[in-house]
């Protein structure tokens, strides 16, 4: 939507649903019984791994060794956040 607005220049009341669908995000994130920032973190990596396999696959556009590199270095973050031992978790 942001796009929408700012490029193709559509109207300003398409923020509207851009930021309540945000909102809503941010409060289901809230409802989470453990910490929401270390499940946000996670969520990001899997988020940044599938924006880039859109843009290869979908978008058709080919993929520079940063990308992949970067890719790799947040999916290996992700699994830290995700796979740690339920021991070191307070």
């Amino acid at each position: 939507m942001p796009y929408l607005i700012l490029r193709e220049h559509k109207s300003a009341w398409l923020w509207l649903p851009t930021i309540l669908s945000l909102s809503i995000f941010v409060w289901l994130l809230s409802l989470h019984p453990t910490a929401t920032g270390r499940v946000y973190a996670a969520y990001g990596g899997i988020y940044i791994s599938m924006a880039l396999i859109w843009l290869r696959y979908v978008d058709q556009v080919r993929l520079s060794w940063w990308d992949i590199g970067g890719g790799c270095v947040v999916l290996i973050g992700a699994a830290l956040i995700i796979l740690q031992p339920q021991g070191f978790v307070r």
